[in-house]
């Protein structure tokens, strides 16, 4: 098997990448670094998140610059604020002993005085989000006439984020001769088409599987009844009481709602959702990072662009819509090569989804009972048992007062010293676990029978729609809600409406809240000030050929005298 020092890169770029601990190659890089550096042709690399893409095109590009020339040589693009972030600190930390390298990251929710200033400053490698590169080309600020490198990453993600039209601008003003590289957990039809249109004859490189989860990952479902879903989640996160992970939420609501119950109950946990400013984000995201976080509760487009380390659960509160999705959420665990495992949170009616992922992740999951208050008593008890045989004592700090310690307990024996110990970290636990109920679902309840007659489209419509005022804003206020008619027979998930509210208002700031799926209809809601830029630029909009309309949601207004309902659709003359 190759080792880095074997792969021509400089001594100086391997003293960097020793110090980080890198030992041998994960199979993408063993792939692709030499094709880098010993060929010229284009890479597509279809790898699962995690992989050790970042050290794949950033090793070969780093030993490819030339530092004397001051000009961009290298453009890589991102889908999130975070990934750009956490690339450029990677190339930085795989350059350390490499004098005058100079990396800039761009990318909105940020100072563009600030960027502006770095990139006069000269610099070699941009790492930018797409939205804010393309404004800085079009500034005049970011010259990319002399890119010799292109690396697209995490192509599918930024083309779920309406990015396609930014992609297509910045590509074009790059030049003929160049290396482009992809990469991509999926190769949906518009991935393909980047593919043809700006790669020449590129090499394909597949690691693992494509769309399979990875192989160190345990697949696990529990079958509870809808309403029993938190208790679900607390007896998940109490039989393993050294969790690091991510909890998938499907709606910003329901992510606030599920972080608030886990932080009353005691647990470190915090939510990311599109209610946060970027500020109150980046310090969730330090905490998780620095682990002061045990469980972050998030939707899977504020999600976007984590890049944690060691994660040891996803756990899916909600299986989403689209099974590929499940396959981004799980590969954020298990990864350089550890063990991990993503658990399903499942009721009777989505249970069927089941076999659906086992055959595009090509792996099976377990059912598994929900675990029972005797099994998590005795779990937590031997971890407390560890971390007291495991703490480190200092014995001059302690000695003063162990005199007083001593002669306050000489009545109790040692058995009963350590009952007493015991009893004082774990009352809560057999207090709360006495006479725990069974949360396994054996079958179809009450509740879930009449939340499948609530999901009919005809009676979903009724009642999204006549509960909404009059200027069509419901819930949040300072939204106002729109009806849109594609859903998911349309093959529609939440990321398609917002990449057709980024691509049809060329807006990137716009504020999007809760989005509603049904079967062949949608609601979203964008800030008020929004409303009308919204109605007026979705008048020649397509999805996979279909004509989309978009008005908004209405209230039904009834016929009292008739003792009838009939609804209005007709969209109002204006938006003040």
């Amino acid at each position: 098997m190759l080792i880095f020092n074997t792969m021509g890169l400089s001594p100086d770029l391997l003293k960097g990448i020793e110090e980080l601990g890198f030992e041998k190659p994960t199979p993408i890089q063993e792939e692709i670094i030499p094709i880098f550096l010993e060929k010229e042709n284009d890479i597509v690399g279809l790898a699962q998140t995690g992989t050790g893409k970042t050290a794949a095109f950033g090793l070969p590009i780093i030993e490819q610059i030339d530092i004397p020339n001051k000009s961009v040589q290298a453009l890589i693009l991102s889908p999130t604020r975070e990934l750009c972030i956490q690339i450029s600190k990677d190339l930085r930390n795989y350059s350390k002993y490499i004098k005058g390298l100079q990396v800039v990251p761009v990318y909105g929710g940020a100072s563009i005085d600030t960027q502006i200033r770095a990139l006069k400053k000269g610099v070699h490698v941009i790492v930018a989000t797409p939205g804010r590169m393309l404004d800085l080309i079009n500034r005049k600020v970011a010259k990319i006439g002399n890119v010799k490198t292109v690396v697209l990453d995490e192509a599918d993600e930024m083309l779920n984020m309406g990015f396609r039209d930014d992609l297509d601008s910045i590509l074009e003003k790059t030049p003929d001769i160049k290396r482009t590289l992809l990469f991509s957990a999926t190769m949906p039809k518009d991935v393909a088409r980047i593919a043809k249109n700006y790669m020449n004859n590129p090499v394909e490189i597949t690691v693992g599987t494509q769309n399979a989860g990875a192989e160190n990952i345990r697949h696990i479902y529990y079958q509870v009844h809808a309403h029993n879903r938190y208790l679900a989640l607390k007896r998940i996160a109490d039989i393993n009481p050294d969790i690091y992970g991510i909890v998938f939420c499907r709606t910003r609501r329901e992510t606030k709602d599920v972080a608030d119950k886990l932080i009353k109950d005691g647990y470190n946990a915090d939510a990311i959702h599109g209610d946060l400013s970027q500020s109150q984000r980046d310090h969730v995201m330090k905490r998780f990072r620095e682990k002061t976080l045990q469980m972050l509760v998030a939707t899977d487009v504020a999600a976007r662009g984590i890049d944690v380390n060691d994660i040891s659960h996803i756990i899916n509160y909600n299986l989403p819509e689209d099974n590929e999705v499940y396959t981004h959420r799980s590969g954020r665990t298990g990864r350089a090569g550890k063990s991990g495992t993503s658990i399903a949170i499942v009721n009777y009616r989505e249970k069927s989804k089941i076999p659906q992922i086992e055959k595009n992740i090509r792996k099976n999951f377990e059912r598994l009972p929900v675990p029972g208050g005797a099994e998590i008593c005795q779990k937590q008890l031997f971890k407390l048992i560890d971390r007291m045989e495991k703490v480190e004592v200092d014995e001059a700090q302690i000695a003063p007062f162990m005199n007083t310690v001593n002669k306050k307990l000489e009545w109790l024996s040692k058995e009963q010293i350590i009952k007493h110990f015991v009893s004082l970290e774990f009352n809560r636990f057999l207090e709360y676990y006495k006479n725990a109920p069974d949360l396994n679902e054996k079958g179809e309840d009450k509740r879930d029978k009449r939340d499948k007659r609530d999901n009919r489209d005809t009676r979903d419509r009724r009642k999204e729609r006549g509960h909404n005022d009059r200027n069509g804003r419901r819930g949040k206020s300072g939204y106002t809600r729109f009806f849109i008619n594609i859903g998911k027979k349309d093959g529609v998930i939440p990321v398609n409406i917002i990449g057709m509210i980024n691509d049809n208002t060329k807006d990137r700031d716009i504020n999007i809240g809760a989005i509603d799926i049904k079967d062949s209809f949608s609601f979203f809601e964008v800030g008020e000030k929004y409303a009308a830029k919204i109605l007026s630029s979705f008048h020649d909009s397509k999805f996979k050929g279909r004509r989309v309309r978009v008005d908004v949601a209405e209230e039904i207004k009834g016929d009292r005298k008739k003792g009838k309902r009939r609804k209005t659709d007709r969209r109002p003359k204006a938006i003040k």
